[in-house]
C-alpha cells in the first residue's frame, strides 16, 4: 500500500540506495521516505551497515614445508557515508574479501616456520587487517576486526608434535627418577658407613672390655688364690670360654655341622696354639 503511494520505510542499521531512472540519486537513511514513483524514482535495493563477520580457512605451508591451515576471521561493515560505493564498485564482497585474506597469508606463513607461526599470529592478523583496510576502504567497507582464530597442521604433524612432547616429557621424568635413585643410593651408602662405622666402635669397645676383664679377672685370681701363676688363670680362661663356644655352637638352629678335635687335652691343645700365636706375634714386632 505504501509502495503504491510511494511510500517506503527504511529499518534500523539499514540504508536504502534510491535512484532516478536508473540513476544512483540518494542514500535514504531508516525511517519513512517518499518516493514518487511516476518521477522516476525506485529503491535499488538496500545495504547493511550491522557488522559482519565472515570466516576464511586457507591451507598454505610453513617455511620448515608443514602444510596448515588458517582460519581467519574477518569482521565488517559497510559505512554509510560511503554506501553509495559499497553498493555499486563490488559485485561480491565476501569473495574479494577472502581473495585478499588468502592473499596476505600465503604471502606471510611461508616466511615463517611451523613454531614461530604459532607465536605470531597477532602479527599475521594485524598483515591481514592493514592489507584489507587499505584495499575495503576504497570500496566504502571498514575492517572492525581481524583474527586468527585457529592454525591446523596436518594430522600427522600433530602426532609427531605430541610424540616429541611426550617423549622430551618421559625424557625429563627419566632423569628426575634417576636423580632421586642416585639420592637413594648415596644415602644409603652413607648409612651403611656409619653404620659400619659404629659397629667397629662396638666391637673395638667390646674387646676393649674383654681385655680389661681379663686382666682383672687374673690379679683377682692370682691375689686370692696364693700359688697361681698367670698362666694358670690363663688357662682356666681359655678352658672357660672353649666351653662357652661349643654351648653356643650347640644351642644355634641354623649352625652346620662343625667337627672339631675334642678330648681331655683338646683345651690344653688350644691353650698352647694361642699361646704360641701370641708369642710369635710378639716375636715378629
Amino acid at each position: 500500500m505504501g509502495q503504491a503511494l510511494g511510500c517506503i520505510q527504511v529499518d534500523q542499521s539499514t540504508v536504502a540506495i534510491k535512484e532516478t531512472f536508473g540513476k544512483f540519486d540518494d542514500v535514504l537513511e531508516p525511517g519513512c521516505h517518499c518516493l514518487p514513483w511516476c518521477l522516476g524514482s525506485q529503491v535499488a535495493g538496500h545495504l547493511s551497515l550491522r557488522v559482519q563477520q565472515l570466516d576464511v580457512r586457507c591451507e598454505t605451508k610453513t617455511k620448515d614445508n608443514v602444510f596448515v591451515t588458517v582460519v581467519a576471521s574477518i569482521q565488517y561493515r559497510a559505512l554509510s557515508e560511503k554506501a553509495s560505493d559499497a553498493f555499486y564498485r563490488l559485485t561480491n564482497t565476501r569473495a574479494q574479501i577472502q581473495s585478499y585474506v588468502f592473499d596476505v597469508i600465503r604471502a606471510s606463513v611461508p616466511k615463517l616456520e611451523l613454531d614461530s607461526t604459532f607465536e605470531q599470529k597477532n602479527e599475521i592478523a594485524k598483515a591481514v587487517e592493514e592489507e584489507l583496510e587499505k584495499a575495503m576502504s576504497a570500496y566504502g567497507y571498514e575492517i572492525v576486526q581481524t583474527l586468527i582464530v585457529d592454525i591446523e597442521p596436518d594430522d600427522h604433524v600433530k602426532r609427531a608434535m605430541n610424540e616429541i612432547n611426550a617423549a622430551a616429557r618421559l625424557r625429563v621424568a627419566a632423569n628426575e627418577k634417576a636423580e632421586a635413585e642416585k639420592i637413594l643410593q648415596i644415602k644409603r651408602a652413607e648409612g651403611d658407613a656409619e653404620s659400619k662405622y659404629l659397629a667397629g666402635l662396638g666391637i673395638a669397645r667390646q674387646r676393649q672390655a674383654i681385655v680389661d676383664g681379663l686382666r682383672d679377672s687374673v690379679l683377682a685370681f692370682s691375689e686370692n688364690v696364693p700359688g697361681t701363676s698367670s698362666k694358670d688363670v690363663m688357662d682356666m680362661v681359655l678352658v672357660t670360654q672353649y666351653f662357652d663356644t661349643m654351648k653356643e655352637i650347640g644351642a644355634s638352629s641354623k649352625s652346620s655341622s662343625v667337627f672339631i678335635p675334642h678330648g681331655p687335652g683338646a683345651v690344653r691343645d688350644v691353650a698352647t696354639q694361642i699361646r704360641e700365636g701370641l708369642l710369635q706375634a710378639h716375636a715378629a714386632q
